[in-house]
């Protein structure tokens, strides 16, 4: 049972999200996926469906209720863009 528990908490990733975090070379460590736990954790408890996440100069659009990151932004891609369909942003 705690392993499936445990699969049914993991933080997936879209295709899409996928593909970005390749071309723009975004290799997350161990600690960077608890603070990307935590901060979902966060905006699931304010009610939040889709999230803005900020980790350094790193951005992440997430769905909560899923668990799962539809998207990724560093540096350069950050500047002068507009990020919509979100309800929540967490800094951390």
């Amino acid at each position: 049972l705690q392993t499936q528990i445990g699969r049914q908490n993991e933080i997936k990733f879209s295709k899409h999200a996928v593909e970005r975090l390749q071309s723009r070379n975004i290799n997350l460590s161990k600690q960077e996926m608890q603070k990307i736990d935590a901060a979902l954790a966060k905006a699931a408890d304010k009610g939040v469906r889709e999230t803005l996440i900020i980790m350094g100069n790193t951005a992440f659009i997430a769905n909560v209720k899923n668990r799962t990151i539809v998207t990724a932004a560093t540096g350069e891609n950050l500047k002068d863009n507009v990020f919509t369909n979100i309800d929540g942003a967490v800094i951390i």
